[in-house]
């Protein structure tokens, strides 16, 4: 009954959403009116669209359960909000941040970085038989951050953020969650998951457009980022324009250097307001089912081998896969050209349907994997 929301050619299976997802027609709808009202009034509806930008805030606290969306920047990409982090925190030659093997780059570069201020980047891997045991174990006195995804973009591993932030919270380590691969699949709450930063694009599971996303910084952590990028956005009373003696601004705005994406914002807005609407309970358990139904035919098939995890708790919106005895680039190209749109992420096939689609989807991707190996 889902499918309503969205108007993907029916020739398409899209299983993809964990790269870039296809905008809910209400999105599309949202877009085509801002375009609209530009293209007639110009920026005469700027305060009309300002109050979209902070009904965007609103969307984005209640989605983490932030404590204010005072706590919620509005920046253009995971990666710009992860260098905010690394440019801002006061480092010290012989610090270490921890993090995982297997992450996107955007978290590892980012980190790797600050090697010429020695400070070095220790990770550990999701493989090993208790990753997260493992993970805090590379901790030391010299630990000052550990940056994870919530969900690894290959694999799909889904980590125990609670039992990490926990430690964190206990040894006075700062704790960064990359939630791109999580946020609207399950719930975060930064509170109880003692998080000081979180970070995700909104062009994934979210629905919304490229070049926008979330950076939530906890309050209490707000004063220890060094600014490094400025302008007229990112201070206090930011349209008195004669002002010379300026400060910025209490808020998480301080860190929204310049404009912002008001496109962006009038699609995130939109796609946001349909996953409330769904209510993000029903699609977790959608998304899941889907998974799980997934990995039931892999397991059971003896040409294919399953790359993520099998156990309930680790299980994600993503399940990667791999064909025995072939070339999975070429099985890969293949797909693409009878229109099933997946991805090629650690070694095999990843395939990330949303909660609008359900088992009969997943039944005509199964035909047609079966027809090309």
């Amino acid at each position: 009954m889902y499918k309503n929301y969205f108007s993907l050619n029916p020739d398409i299976i899209y299983f993809n959403h964990a790269a870039v997802a296809p905008w809910p027609k209400q999105t599309c709808a949202a877009v085509k009116r801002f375009a609209d009202e530009n293209a007639a009034y110009g920026a005469s509806h700027y305060p009309h669209w300002m109050s979209t930008e902070l009904e965007l805030r609103k969307s984005l606290q209640r989605l983490i359960s932030a404590d204010s969306q005072e706590e919620i920047a509005l920046l253009k990409s995971t990666s710009e909000a992860l260098s905010v982090i690394a440019s801002g925190l006061d480092w010290q030659a012989g610090d270490n941040i921890v993090s995982f093997v297997e992450e996107f780059p955007s978290n590892r570069i980012v980190w790797q970085s600050l090697e010429t201020q020695g400070v070095r980047l220790r990770c550990s891997s999701i493989e090993e038989e208790d990753a997260e045991e493992a993970l805090l174990a590379l901790c030391d006195e010299h630990t000052r951050l550990i940056s994870i995804s919530s969900v690894q973009y290959a694999s799909g591993f889904r980590a125990d953020l609670q039992q990490i932030g926990q430690f964190c919270h206990e040894n006075n380590i700062l704790f960064c969650v990359d939630a791109i691969q999580s946020l609207a699949v399950l719930p975060l709450d930064v509170n109880t998951i003692k998080a000081d930063f979180v970070v995700a694009d909104g062009h994934k599971w979210m629905l919304g457009a490229e070049g926008l996303a979330l950076f939530y910084c906890r309050a209490k952590r707000m004063q220890s980022l060094k600014l490094h990028q400025f302008g007229w956005h990112m201070i206090q009373n930011p349209t008195d324009f004669n002002q010379t003696d300026w400060q910025p601004h209490n808020s998480a705005q301080r860190f929204e250097c310049g404009s912002p994406n008001m496109l962006g914002i009038h699609a995130l807005q939109a796609s946001l307001s349909l996953i409330e609407q769904v209510g993000l309970e029903n699609i977790s358990r959608n998304i899941l089912i889907n998974s799980q139904y997934l990995i039931d035919y892999i397991i059971n098939n003896n040409r294919l081998e399953l790359l993520s995890p099998g156990v309930p708790e680790r299980l994600s919106g993503i399940v990667n896969f791999r064909i025995l005895n072939s070339d999975q680039d070429k099985i890969f190209q293949k797909m693409q050209q009878q229109k099933l749109v997946c991805a090629l992420r650690g070694g095999g096939i990843r395939f990330s349907p949303h909660f609008y689609q359900n088992s009969k989807d997943i039944d005509r991707a199964i035909k047609l994997l079966e027809k090309i190996v």
